[in-house]
């Protein structure tokens, strides 16, 4: 019959139970997160951009050809878990993922990127930052505007946004890059730790 042999961050529901908020913090169970949201996965280094949502990834051995993320559907931690929350230190903002099925990487992802395309900046928010920064934020703002629209060079230049989304705040570090674990910045973010808290790495 062949190699009957199934990864066991294979896509489906039989992996044993899925652990509510509660459940886990009960248990206080440590979560493994996948590889590819670890950037430890030797054959698939995931590309996912915030700003288009996009989702690919390349064999770091063989970067010349890109790679469909087939494993989208497949657990994001084991155990599987209903919810994440996802800080970055790039961002004062939290991004909760939940699934009660089971959060997937694809979760991870389309949450990541509704969260940080569809939620503005708010005017205390951009205020906050020194006149540089704001200044970043408005050129990453048309950028990205250019980027997400796919304006082709036959439309006219649009208006720069006079409201700033939250991925434009990210400026050129809108490649997800990495999750990982950091107990002492989860503490001084949110006052508390958890084993289903991560930080998301960016890249440019």
């Amino acid at each position: 019959m062949g190699d009957t042999t199934v990864s066991k961050w294979a896509a489906g529901t039989s992996y044993g139970p899925v652990l509510s908020q509660t459940d886990l913090y009960l248990l206080n169970t440590d979560l493994q997160l996948n590889p590819i949201l670890q950037g430890t996965n030797p054959g698939f280094h995931l590309l996912f951009n915030l700003v288009t949502g996009s989702t690919g990834g390349f064999n770091p051995e063989a970067r010349d050809r890109d790679l469909v993320f087939t494993q989208k559907d497949e657990p994001a931690t084991l155990p599987r878990v209903t919810q994440l929350i996802i800080i970055t230190e790039l961002s004062p903002w939290c991004t909760i993922v939940q699934n009660e099925r089971g959060v997937t990487m694809s979760d991870v992802c389309t949450t990541i990127w509704k969260e940080y395309t569809e939620n503005y900046v708010s005017e205390q928010e951009f205020n906050s930052l020194p006149p540089r920064l704001q200044e970043h934020v408005k050129r990453a703002a048309a950028n990205n505007q250019q980027a997400a629209n796919n304006w082709s060079m036959y439309y006219n230049t649009p208006a720069p946004p006079s409201r700033y989304k939250r991925v434009d705040w990210l400026r050129d570090k809108f490649y997800f890059d990495y999750l990982t674990k950091k107990d002492t910045y989860s503490v001084s973010r949110l006052g508390f730790k958890a084993p289903n808290i991560f930080v998301m790495c960016l890249a440019s």
